[in-house]
């Protein structure tokens, strides 16, 4: 197998981590798999360094500073597998076979970076190279950055432009868990989950991989999150399935809007459980819901909707923080899907402008972390579509 190994600064944060990463480096190529490593600083380096920096300093002179850590790290983790009998190097930029490279605006560059990053992996039957993630070159040969969790971009940006196997992220977490073991008792580990699933957790607080990262996986590419604990780089853990796919899509069927006002509706307890579970008892289906301080609101199929206000007017009558429910028939939805959202400021406003300038009314937008969700009079849909076709192209 050809594999990327990132180690992360949890996992190189003391000499003896240090040697337990390189005794899983030094195993998998005797094992003879191909290994490139993508090298973190050590343990909060990073964040130290970039806190000690409390005078003036210019964008490059700060770069030069922060890449101290993953300086640091790829000659030690170097030196480590050299005492295990492993031919390994070291890159950082400037160096001549050095693969990142960024354009004029900060931006990887992708042609540049591919080309390098091929010609690394022709020569991995020969030698282990250890690289600095986090960091880049830009055109004038200065040291960038690639911004915060860098080195999980750096790791899954090179595995698939070296066309690895795998890339295999080794942290100080047992993979993705059920949840925080350190506040619920009996997380256990997911043994897979969507790109889709971890995209929006890691927007969300989930400190496992970079969001950033995962926009460079591919379907071709495996992503495996596991303990720097293990040893072993190629088993255990969490993989992450799939890829991100830009996709606009407009739901066929109708949807109808039923809105509950209520008095500080958001400071109820359990009123939106309430609520949906109304629903739920008629097994009408909510394809969305937006909330405010003194409404709930519901999407369902128009074909369910005067049952579901039935439903919702029971409930209404019989909460005293309830004051109505109305409805609006007749609404469209159409979802913009893509990785690469939540890295475009300004982008629902460059969506939504040019439905304003079209005069086409947008009733609601629900937004995640890797989707927009715009919600459209049924008689504008097919314009609102092509617009927001048109957008997403651009």
């Amino acid at each position: 197998m050809r594999v990327v190994a990132k180690f992360g600064g949890t996992s190189l944060g003391s000499g003896d981590r240090i040697n337990r990463a390189a005794d899983s480096i030094a195993k998998a190529v005797e094992e003879g798999n191909e290994i490139a490593v993508v090298a973190s600083a050590m343990g909060s380096t990073t964040d130290d360094l970039i806190e000690d920096i409390t005078f003036e300093a210019d964008e490059a002179d700060r770069a030069e500073i922060i890449s101290m850590g993953e300086r640091t790290s790829v000659r030690m983790l170097k030196a480590a597998l050299a005492a295990r009998d492993v031919n390994a190097t070291f890159l950082e930029p400037g160096d001549e076979e050095w693969p990142v490279v960024t354009n004029e605006l900060g931006e990887v560059d992708v042609e540049t970076t591919r080309a390098r990053a091929q010609k690394l992996a022709a020569e991995l039957d020969d030698t282990v190279p250890v690289i600095t993630g986090f960091l880049a070159e830009d055109p004038e040969g200065n040291v960038a950055t690639l911004g915060r969790g860098g080195s999980d971009t750096t790791a899954v940006m090179l595995g698939n432009y070296m066309d690895s196997d795998e890339v295999v992220i080794v942290t100080d977490v047992e993979g993705i868990m059920t949840g925080d073991p350190r506040v619920v008792e009996g997380a256990r580990n997911v043994g897979r989950i969507t790109v889709d699933e971890l995209r929006n957790l890691s927007f969300r607080g989930a400190e496992v991989i970079a969001p950033s990262a995962l926009s460079y996986k591919d379907g071709d590419l495996d992503v495996r999150v596991t303990h720097y604990q293990h040893g072993d780089l190629l088993t255990g853990g969490t993989r992450i399935e799939g890829q991100f796919e830009n996709l606009v899509d407009m739901r066929e069927e109708p949807l109808s809007c039923l809105t509950v006002a209520g008095r500080a509706i958001r400071n109820r307890p359990g009123i939106l459980a309430d609520l949906s579970t109304s629903l739920r008892g008629a097994e009408i289906n909510i394809d969305a819901v937006a909330s405010g301080m003194d409404s709930v609101t519901f999407y369902v199929d128009s074909t369910r909707a005067e049952e579901a206000e039935t439903l919702l007017h029971d409930e209404v009558v019989t909460e005293d923080t309830l004051s109505s429910v109305t409805v609006n028939d007749e609404v469209a939805v159409i979802r913009v899907t893509g990785g690469e959202l939540p890295n475009q400021p300004g982008v629902i406003q460059g969506i939504v402008s040019p439905l304003a300038d079209a005069d086409i009314n947008v009733i609601d937008i629900i937004t995640s972390a890797t989707s927009v969700a715009l919600f459209v009079a049924w008689d504008d849909r097919e314009d609102a579509l092509d617009i927001i076709q048109n957008q997403v192209q651009e």
